[in-house]
């Protein structure tokens, strides 16, 4: 292919492997990572070149439409090459993660022994030491368990990972909070397995009533509702299409606090703050009262609800479908004013066009502009770092020989699959 050929001429070629100085074959975790990275480097080569105007064939170098319908062809094969190349990268990262979680909770184990061991000098070996302990290896021989049988799946981050193959900031919340809550309960329940004087015992068991633990409980009740809610809601607004979501390749740790274009989300952001704060306070209280569940104040508590709520308003502000605002006819510098004829070039000006996360070279390929009933795939117009076109407030597009002279509707369809709202043209012969 004359992309492939564009590829060697810049010195990479993002297909064919090569097994001397990192292998890019994709059929292991470094081939897969360096055939990616190959690949995207080879792309903003040839596009920053084809940006500049050079390694165009001399067939369609004189003419202006078809030299930008060849380059946005070869742009839209090497970008699924890259793309392809980017979900095999996903796949095997996601494989391999259940072994890093894994490590970090029995990492975690080791600290928690070797501070008791440290505050243990002078102070002693408790039985409330021995049973947080105990309390620890059992959440993490539970999380080590399901990490093996979702190692495929991300391991124990398989449950707070999205359809849309991001991490989830309220699942990953809600999850935090419910696994302090269980260690919270094993603690004093190792206690209890031990314990030979009743009163300890009554004492360890008021410790888990519901007057002590009220805060707790209804901030879990809330955070897991939030959960399942705005798992609903994302679905309603996706299927009214008011909102429009893309899959990622891989999800990432940033993906709690941004949105799915990668920018920093206010309603994300705080509320993994707030209940991290929440969260490190109750993990204090519990540490200098184990015999029960912590007790999370009632202002800490509202200022975590507050803080769901905040993020709940958040999802049902976002987003939005694509809309139409003007069709106009596209005019070079030196070009007579005139209406719009078959092979002219129209601009469409509005906003929405394009969705967060659909940035990339094979999504933006996907964008198409309804012209009657001729479907007109939006052509990838390359500058130098990005495009030109498509935007999400402007698309520029050729109005095909096959739509008939007369009232014509225009509506842009998006990577996404949201169809905007239909604007009425006059196409002349």
């Amino acid at each position: 292919m004359a992309v492939q050929g564009a590829g060697r001429g810049t010195g990479a070629d993002p297909v064919g492997p090569v097994h001397g100085g990192g292998c890019d074959c994709g059929n292991c975790p470094h081939g897969a990572r360096e055939g990616h990275r190959r690949a995207v480097a080879a792309f903003l080569r040839a596009r920053d070149a084809y940006a500049a105007g050079a390694g165009l064939p001399a067939g369609v170098a004189h003419s202006a439409p078809a030299s930008r319908q060849w380059v946005s062809e070869e742009l839209t094969q090497w970008a699924e090459t890259v793309a392809e190349r980017g979900r095999a990268e996903g796949r095997m990262r996601l494989a391999r993660l259940w072994v890093r979680t894994a490590a970090v909770v029995w990492g975690a184990v080791v600290v928690l022994l070797l501070t008791e061991s440290l505050t243990a000098v002078g102070a002693g070996w408790n039985s409330a030491r021995t049973a947080a302990l105990l309390a620890a290896l059992v959440v993490a021989a539970a999380l080590t368990a399901a990490s093996w049988f979702h190692r495929a799946h991300g391991g124990a981050l398989a449950p707070v990972i999205g359809e849309d193959n991001r991490m989830s900031t309220s699942r990953t919340v809600a999850a935090c909070w419910v696994l302090f809550a269980a260690y919270a309960v094993l603690l004093p329940a190792g206690r209890l397995a031990v314990a030979s004087d009743p009163a300890e015992r009554d004492a360890l068991l008021s410790g888990l009533g519901l007057a002590r633990g009220a805060g707790l409980v209804t901030v879990i009740a809330v955070v897991c509702g939030i959960a399942v809610l705005v798992r609903r809601v994302v679905g309603l607004r996706i299927l009214a299409q008011r909102l429009q979501k893309l899959p990622a390749h891989r999800p990432r740790a940033a993906d709690l606090l941004t949105d799915d274009a990668g920018r920093g989300a206010f309603a994300d952001l705080q509320y993994v703050v707030v209940s991290a704060v929440a969260l490190l306070f109750a993990a204090v209280r519990l540490a200098r009262r184990p015999d029960g569940l912590p007790d999370l104040p009632w202002g800490l508590a509202a200022l975590v609800l507050i803080s769901a709520a905040t993020y709940l308003a958040g999802k049902y502000a976002e987003g939005g479908r694509p809309l139409i605002l003007s069709v106009v006819r596209a005019r070079e510098p030196g070009d007579l004013d005139g209406p719009i004829r078959t092979g002219d070039d129209v601009e469409v000006r509005g906003t929405g066009f394009v969705p967060p996360g659909a940035q990339s070279a094979d999504l933006l390929s996907r964008m198409v502009v309804r012209i009657g009933a001729v479907h007109v795939h939006v052509p990838l117009v390359p500058v130098t770092g990005g495009f030109r076109n498509p935007t999400d407030t402007t698309l520029t597009v050729p109005v095909p020989a096959e739509v008939e002279p007369g009232t014509v509707e225009i509506q842009v369809i998006t990577a996404a699959g949201t169809a905007s709202n239909r604007c009425v043209v006059e196409v002349t012969d």
